[in-house]
C-alpha cells in the first residue's frame, strides 16, 4: 500500500471511494474557483502541456480519468478533436458542472460523462486510443489497481498522459511549497469551500504521492511497456507519459 492510499478524508471514517466522493461532491461548486486561484491560473498551462503530448497521435477515442467538472477534457476536445471523448468520476456533483460547460461550450456531440468506479471500468478491453488523469490519480484508494484499469481500456500502442500536483524536491521551491501548501492553501480553501477537511487532505496526498522514477516503476507494473516524466514549474506539477 502506498502512503497516499492511507490518507482519508475526513478523518478516515468509513471506505476512502466514499469518503472521496463525498468530498468532491461537497466542494464541486467552488472547485474550479480554488484551483484555478491557489495555481494562479498556472493549472491550466499544465493541462495544455499534457494534452500536448498526444497531439502527435491523433487519438480518435479519449478516456478522461477523474474528470471532476472537465476542464481537461473539455481541452482537450479542442486540441485533440477525437469523435468521441467519455470523462468518468465518482462525483455526480462535480460531473453535473462539466455538463453545463460541455454544452457552453457546444460539444455535447464528442463529449459524454459517465459516473465510474475507476478502479473497477465498465468498458470493455482495448476501447480507446488514449487516456488522460488530471489532478485526480492521487485519491485512488488502490493506485495500482487503478493503472492497471487504466491500461486495460487502452489500445495496444496508446498512450496514457497523467498530470499530477507532486511536493518539489528541491530547495528553496521545496521549502516555499511547505509553507504555502500547509498555511494559505488550506486556510483559504476552507473559507471558500466551507469544507475544513478537504483541503487539508489534498494537501496531505500531495505530499504522500509516488513521483519521478518511482511513479514511472509502477506505471511498468500495471502493463505499460514505456513511461516518462517531466517536472513542470520547479517540481509543483509533475506530467507523465506512458504507451501500453
Amino acid at each position: 500500500m502506498y502512503e497516499q492510499e492511507k490518507i482519508k478524508p475526513y478523518n478516515g471514517l468509513g471506505e476512502k471511494g466514499r469518503l472521496v466522493e463525498r468530498m468532491f461532491d461537497s466542494i464541486a461548486p467552488t472547485y474550479d474557483t480554488l484551483n484555478h486561484r491557489l495555481s494562479l491560473n498556472i493549472d491550466k498551462g499544465w493541462r495544455k502541456q499534457a494534452i500536448k503530448q498526444l497531439l502527435p497521435f491523433a487519438p480518435k477515442t479519449v478516456l478522461d480519468i477523474a474528470t471532476g467538472t472537465g476542464d481537461f477534457a473539455i481541452l482537450a476536445a479542442q486540441m485533440l478533436q477525437p469523435s468521441r471523448l467519455v470523462g468518468v468520476d465518482i462525483s455526480q456533483r462535480m460531473m453535473d458542472i462539466g455538463q453545463k460547460k460541455v454544452a457552453e461550450a457546444e460539444l455535447q456531440g464528442i463529449i459524454s460523462f459517465e459516473k465510474e468506479d475507476c478502479l473497477s471500468l465498465s468498458f470493455a478491453d482495448e476501447t480507446f486510443d488514449a487516456v488522460t488523469a488530471a489532478f485526480g490519480i492521487r485519491n485512488f484508494q488502490d493506485l495500482d489497481r487503478g493503472l492497471a484499469e487504466m491500461c486495460r481500456v487502452l489500445k495496444k500502442g496508446g498512450h496514457l498522459s497523467i498530470v499530477e500536483l507532486t511536493a518539489p524536491i528541491s530547495a528553496p521551491m521545496r521549502w516555499l511549497f511547505k509553507v504555502y501548501s500547509h498555511t494559505f492553501l488550506p486556510l483559504y480553501g476552507r473559507l471558500i469551500s466551507k469544507d475544513k477537511e478537504a483541503y487539508r487532505y489534498l494537501t496531505a496526498t500531495i505530499e504522500a504521492f509516488p513521483q519521478g522514477d518511482r511513479m514511472v516503476n509502477i506505471l511498468r507494473k500495471a502493463g505499460f511497456s514505456k513511461a516518462s516524466y517531466r517536472r513542470l514549474t520547479f517540481g509543483v506539477c509533475t506530467m507523465y507519459f506512458a504507451t501500453k
